[in-house]
């Protein structure tokens, strides 16, 4: 449930039982004071009041009675109804709203395909989030601790709330339709039982996992991860880079960061309905109608084939890594897809 949401159902709550129970003592207190019954008496006598059970009174009423007891029941009844009505509405609201938040949520995850699965919402999470929402690419997030995903990200992406380990879980987000998976949590230990869980559901998918300890990334890759990925040895290197190679550092830099709106390097995958399959480089259109520069051409089997001559070949099935200008970069994705 959301967050804000819950807090104010929570916040009615207490006021309806506050009022309910003061009522409850007012009741209680008058007629031991106008009557002078007992303890026990006098709240018998409001409890079937407020309830308006209408069992006869405990001890018959003298005028003073009477007239307390009208006015508990003016006043009294509508407060107890309010109080009834409003645990009423909190608990079946947060039933129906979690199981239809579920049931629409496990509808949209089954009509994914070729999705991606994001496990762990730390800090690296996120920002993958963020990354892939822009793309835009479809992707389900699994965390385990709720508490740390903030307020208003519950309402834009896809949220799996378990643990990424279990098959159960994984099977929720649709593993077996998905194109990858990212496993990015908290330790080396809980992305090396992911990467194994995952591998054994899927055998195909993609999985990337994050490495934070020297010698984990031999192990999650004996474990079925297709890439290992140690943010501390990238931000090394590219501190290193900074001093040693600050040109190189700032071309890369300017090239591959997501937003910088003059120059992209991207890849580009050559479909079976597009005209550029089959032809030579030279003969593409790439660099002379996009003014896009071919970096490398990825074979399917795996090769990759560094700086292209004019006379290198484009196949069906190869991945092109290009740079260029953002807008030219969407025409040649539409060239590459034949579209």
């Amino acid at each position: 449930m959301h967050k804000q949401r819950l807090r104010q159902s929570e916040n009615k709550l207490k006021v309806a039982f506050l009022a309910f129970v003061l009522v409850l003592l007012t009741g209680t207190a008058g007629y031991m004071h106008i009557e002078g019954w007992s303890l026990l008496d006098s709240l018998y006598m409001s409890v079937i009041t407020l309830s308006t059970i209408g069992f006869k009174e405990v001890h018959d009423l003298d005028h003073a009675g009477q007239i307390f007891t009208m006015l508990l029941v003016i006043f009294g009844v509508g407060t107890a109804a309010f109080a009834v009505k409003s645990a009423t509405q909190v608990m079946l609201e947060g039933e129906l709203r979690d199981i239809f938040g579920r049931k629409k949520l496990e509808k949209e995850i089954k009509g994914l395909k070729d999705h991606y699965i994001i496990c762990g919402y730390g800090r690296m999470g996120r920002f993958i989030c963020r990354e892939l929402a822009k793309k835009p690419v479809p992707f389900v997030v699994i965390e385990k601790h709720p508490e740390v995903v903030p307020q208003d990200d519950w309402e834009k992406y896809m949220f799996i709330q378990g643990d990424a380990d279990k098959d159960e879980t994984l099977i929720a987000a649709g593993i077996k339709r998905a194109k990858g998976l990212i496993s990015v949590v908290s330790t080396d230990a809980e992305n090396l039982y992911i990467v194994l869980t995952a591998r054994g559901l899927n055998p195909s998918l993609s999985i990337v996992a994050r490495a934070g300890e020297e010698g984990s990334e031999q192990k999650l890759r004996r474990a079925g991860a297709t890439k290992v990925i140690s943010p501390y040895l990238i931000g090394a290197h590219k501190i290193s880079q900074a001093i040693l190679r600050p040109a190189v550092g700032d071309f890369l830099e300017s090239a591959t960061q997501y937003g910088n709106m003059d120059l992209n390097m991207e890849e580009v995958a050559i479909g079976s309905g597009s005209a550029m399959a089959g032809r030579l480089v030279k003969d593409s259109g790439v660099r002379q109608d996009l003014n896009v520069i071919i970096v490398a051409i990825k074979k399917p089997d795996g090769a990759m084939e560094f700086n292209p001559s004019s006379g290198s070949r484009i196949d069906e099935g190869d991945v092109l890594i290009v740079l260029g200008q953002p807008e030219m970069l969407k025409k040649l994705e539409q060239m590459a897809t034949g579209q």
